[in-house]
């Protein structure tokens, strides 16, 4: 490649440890509150019953659960919700003890109760909705791996680099997740659900795609340009993919933008998760994956100069 391309525009290999930096800077708040308390996990993972009811006019959370405690569910949680809504939380009840609960909340509230839902979730279930979780990451995670491995096999052992090199960034975008959700569970209550599993799922997905877009654009000026240094074709490569991943995120951005702001209390959390996730993968699939493999490429050759000295002077 001349020096006349594109490439002098952005030096966005030379800048890596920048870029590095940001991500720590972003990232490691939400690993501390996961180590100090981790994700706030909903029903659905912890087993019990859930009672959405809809009040004309919302009592206090003190006045739901001094009815909660009156039918022996001391330990139930209140939460309020838009439209008027209050969550109880509570150990599993039985059909019976659910009917109880919503003609206990009609009397207390008389004229007040425009509705109550109940769901419920078995400790079992639960505990297999969080095992299939774990899964499905790490299965999803082994397979990115062997089938960019795959696409880059041409470049014998070093394939894996790349293959490595997505894992990393959609770690980056999970990690910034997980992270994000368990500062809003400490300070907000803000719980996950099986929706947020698949939201971190659907990130990985969308975050290896823009990775392999960069990563094909390397593999082809590699081969166009025979010879050149590894550098260089990553900058001119980012160049050229950078418009078109910034274009296809924003499209998705708007339309998850929309879903969060008149999408409706249930899937609100799940479209703040996507977007969230679909801006860390943008970002890192054109500053972080290429320049992890600039990295491995610039400790293998500075390996090999060492190894060259040693055997000179040996």
């Amino acid at each position: 490649m001349s020096s006349e391309t594109p490439t002098a525009l952005l030096h966005v290999v030379e800048r890596k440890w920048l870029y590095f930096l940001l991500s720590g800077v972003l990232i490691v708040p939400g690993i501390v509150f996961l180590l100090l308390g981790g994700l706030k996990p909903g029903i659905e993972f912890l087993g019990g019953s859930l009672l959405d009811v809809s009040f004309r006019s919302p009592p206090s959370a003190l006045a739901v659960h001094d009815v909660m405690t009156g039918l022996g569910h001391g330990e139930a949680q209140i939460q309020g919700a838009q439209g008027g809504r209050i969550l109880i939380r509570t150990k599993e009840l039985s059909a019976a003890e659910v009917t109880g609960t919503q003609a206990a909340l009609k009397k207390a509230f008389p004229n007040d109760v425009l509705g109550v839902d109940a769901s419920t979730v078995s400790p079992s279930f639960s505990g297999e909705l969080v095992q299939d979780a774990v899964r499905s990451i790490v299965f999803a995670s082994i397979l990115i791996v062997l089938l960019i491995a795959f696409a880059f096999r041409s470049f014998g052992w070093s394939a894996f680099r790349y293959g490595i090199a997505a894992i990393v960034a959609l770690l980056h975008d999970a990690f910034l997740v997980l992270g994000v959700f368990a500062m809003l569970g400490f300070f907000f209550g803000v719980e996950v659900d099986s929706l947020f599993v698949t939201a971190v799922l659907t990130i990985i997905g969308f975050s290896v795609h823009d990775t392999i877009v960069v990563f094909d654009r390397i593999r082809e000026n590699l081969r166009l340009n025979p010879g050149e240094a590894l550098n260089p074709v990553i900058n001119f490569s980012v160049m050229q993919t950078m418009t078109r991943s910034v274009i296809t995120s924003l499209t998705v951005l708007l339309t998850l933008l929309a879903l969060f702001l008149f999408g409706g209390y249930s899937v609100r959390d799940f479209a703040l998760a996507l977007l969230i996730g679909i801006i860390s993968g943008t970002y890192s699939s054109i500053f972080n994956a290429a320049q992890v493999v600039s990295l491995w490429q610039e400790l293998e050759d500075a390996w090999r100069r060492r190894r060259r000295t040693q055997l000179a002077t040996a």
